[in-house]
């Protein structure tokens, strides 16, 4: 893919690394000099230390050529106007970070996909982990529900446990839905006739109510 990154702060340097690993053509603009050469030093990728509101800024880019425009600035303004000029290119993907729930309806009448508010999102991981400690990582789906990917325990309740039996024996909590499993480097979709093993990587949809007896089923005796 052609992708152009706008913005090379907390959020586009991560980005970055992960589109430059993944070998994707990447561009980046970045207004902030010492930034840009930073950037230009540690990646395989072109960095434009130029304005991204600027129109000519975006022909150098090669906008025409682009799959996707990610805008990770920390002014939705900015943001906004790089989603404008890059509506008119007829980009196929625009993505940019939202840092103001109000300016969200501009966003949606443009048409772009959102990453709301980035800094919740970093601080609802770091209570996750502290809270949850044994969660390895999450995805929050709205305000009451969520994806968790757990490691099953030696001395975990639902250890040796059948899917399709596990909560008529209390083992797994109501509203609680194991959607995937890995085991010995393999990902597969668990069935109702799945044993859960110490040592399977599962991944388990839940609500808020039922996430800390989700966590103890699968990586703490009761």
């Amino acid at each position: 893919m052609y992708i152009v990154i706008i913005g090379a702060g907390s959020i586009g340097s991560n980005l970055i690394d992960l589109a430059v690993d993944d070998g994707n053509d990447v561009v980046v603009i970045e207004s902030d000099e010492e930034r840009a050469n930073e950037v230009s030093a540690e990646y395989d990728c072109l960095v434009l230390n130029a304005d991204a509101t600027n129109h000519g800024t975006l022909q150098d880019a090669e906008i025409d050529r682009a799959d996707a425009v990610i805008s990770t600035t920390d002014v939705d303004a900015v943001n906004i106007m790089v989603m404008l000029l890059a509506q008119e290119h007829d980009v196929p993907n625009l993505v940019s970070v939202v840092h103001d729930p109000d300016n969200l309806p501009v966003f949606e009448k443009i048409g772009v996909t959102l990453i709301e508010n980035p800094q919740r999102l970093i601080a609802d991981y770091l209570y996750h982990s502290v809270r949850y400690p044994n969660v390895s990582d999450f995805v929050e789906l709205d305000d009451r529900t969520e994806l968790v990917e757990l490691t099953v325990t030696e001395d975990a309740p639902m250890n040796g446990q059948v899917l399709s039996t596990a909560q008529e024996k209390g083992r797994l909590p109501e509203g609680c839905l194991v959607v995937a499993l890995e085991r010995d480097g393999e990902v597969q979709a668990p069935k109702g006739g799945t044993t859960i093993r110490a040592g399977d990587t599962v991944t388990v949809f839940t609500d808020d109510a039922t996430l800390s007896d989700a966590v103890a089923a699968f990586t703490s005796s009761q």
